[in-house]
C-alpha cells in the first residue's frame, strides 16, 4: 500500500519513518525540505505539493500543527486525491472539526479517520507512541498494519470523533499531571531533600506518574526539552474547557492549569516548552530545580 505523509514536523517525521522502516511504500511533504533528509535515506519519495502527494499516493496521512492548517491542507489534496480513498488525520483537532472536515471529503468520495496520538515524540522515534483511532472499523482494519508499524499500542475508541475526546483527556491529564510534578519537586527542594533522590522516591511511589518519570527528568536536568510547546498545550486545554461545558463537567484542575500555561506563554512565549511552566515556580520562590545524571532530550 502507498502511503502519503504530509506533515513533517517531531511528531511526523518520526512516525513517517517507522512506516518506511516497516517497507512500505512512502511518499512525504512538508513546507521544509530539509525536515524530509532522513526519510529520503531510508528511501522515501519527495513530491513538491500536498497535491502531489495526493495523487502519488493510494491513502495520504496528515501530521499538522493547527486545525486551520489541516483545514487549508485539505481543500488543497481532496480534489486530486483518487474516489474511495481514505484520509487519516493525526492532527490534534477538536472533534467538532474532525466530523466537518470528514464531512468535507464526504463529498470527494473520501473517507476520514482520526488518528491523535500520545506519549511523546521519543516514544514516536521508537515506534511505541500509543495510538487512538477513530472511524469506521473496516478502515481500521485495512490501516491496521501501518498503525502498529508506528505504534506500541494501538486502540479503535469508536466511531470518528471518539479519538478526538480521549485525546484531549490524556493530554489535559499530563497538563495538571505537570504541574503536581513541579510543586512536588519543590516541595522536595525547599525542603533539604536531594532531588535526584527525590525523583526516584517519587517514582517508586504512588505518587507515580507517567509525567513525573518523562517531563520530571528533563526539568530536573533544565532543558525542559519535551519537543511540545506552550501554545500546543493551551491549544488542547481550549478544548478540554470545551468539552467540560458541552457535558456539563466542572475541569477544576484543568482551569487552573490552563491560567498558569496563560501566565507561562506571557513569561516566556508561546514557542517555549511545555515544562517551562515549573519555571514559573522557579523563578517566584529564586529556586531552581537541578540534579545530576538526568537527560536533557528523552530518547
Amino acid at each position: 500500500m502507498h502511503y502519503g505523509y504530509i506533515g513533517l514536523g517531531n511528531l511526523g517525521a518520526n512516525c513517517a519513518a517507522c512506516l518506511r522502516r516497516a517497507g512500505m511504500k512512502l511518499t512525504v511533504t512538508d513546507l521544509n525540505r530539509d525536515a524530509a533528509d532522513a526519510l529520503l535515506e531510508l528511501g522515501c519519495a519527495w513530491a513538491d505539493t500536498p497535491e502531489e502527494v495526493a495523487q502519488a499516493a493510494d491513502h495520504v496521512i496528515t501530521c499538522l500543527p493547527s486545525p486551520a492548517i489541516s483545514e487549508r491542507v485539505l481543500d488543497r489534496i481532496l480534489p486530486v486525491m483518487r474516489a474511495g480513498s481514505h484520509w487519516i488525520e493525526m492532527s490534534t483537532l477538536g472533534r467538532d472539526e474532525m466530523l466537518a472536515f470528514a464531512a468535507k471529503a464526504a463529498a470527494h468520495d473520501i473517507r476520514a479517520m482520526e488518528l491523535p496520538v500520545t506519549g511523546g515524540v521519543h516514544l514516536a522515534a521508537q515506534g511505541k507512541i500509543t495510538m487512538l483511532a477513530g472511524g469506521d472499523k473496516d478502515m481500521f482494519d485495512l490501516h491496521l498494519p501501518a498503525l502498529q508499524a508506528m505504534g506500541g499500542q494501538v486502540f479503535h475508541m469508536g466511531p470518528l470523533g471518539s479519538a478526538a475526546i480521549i485525546k484531549v483527556i490524556t493530554n489535559m491529564l499530563a497538563f495538571i499531571h505537570l504541574k503536581a510534578c513541579g510543586e512536588a519537586l519543590m516541595l522536595a527542594k525547599r525542603g533539604g531533600l536531594d532531588l535526584g533522590q527525590a525523583w526516584h522516591a517519587i517514582k517508586a511511589s504512588s505518587g507515580n506518574s507517567f509525567v513525573h518519570e518523562t517531563e520530571g527528568a528533563l526539568v530536573l536536568n533544565g532543558s525542559y526539552d519535551v519537543a511540545f510547546n506552550i501554545d500546543l498545550a493551551l491549544k488542547d486545554l481550549d478544548f478540554a474547557q470545551a468539552f467540560g461545558r458541552e457535558f456539563e463537567v466542572p475541569l477544576d484542575l484543568a482551569a487552573a492549569t490552563e491560567q498558569t500555561y496563560i501566565a507561562a506563554r506571557a513569561a516566556y512565549g508561546g514557542d517555549a516548552q511545555s515544562p517551562m511552566i515549573v519555571r514559573l515556580l522557579e523563578d517566584l520562590l529564586e529556586t531552581d530545580l537541578r540534579a545530576d545524571g538526568f537527560p536533557a532530550r528523552l530518547t
